[in-house]
């Protein structure tokens, strides 16, 4: 098995430093960003996930409010 970490000294095309001289470097890699399949089209409506997730989110802010406003009435 090879190491992970060669010597320096036997590394082609390693300047004394740690540089490469300009041409050593390989070519840029090619991009495989993007998408595999085409997201589906939610621009003319929401999705009802999405309103029963605001609306929970609602109802957890108002009991969290009527709790805080409980909690300083009592003191």
């Amino acid at each position: 098995m090879t190491s992970m970490d060669p010597d320096p000294r036997n590394t082609p095309d390693l300047e004394p430093g740690g540089g490469v001289p300009p041409g050593s470097t390989p070519p840029e890699a090619p991009q495989t960003s993007g998408l595999s399949a085409p997201e589906p089209s939610t621009r003319h409506h929401f999705p009802v996930t999405g309103v029963g997730a605001v609306v929970v989110v609602l109802v957890l802010v108002a009991v969290f409010v009527a709790v805080a406003i409980g909690l300083i009435a009592a003191i």
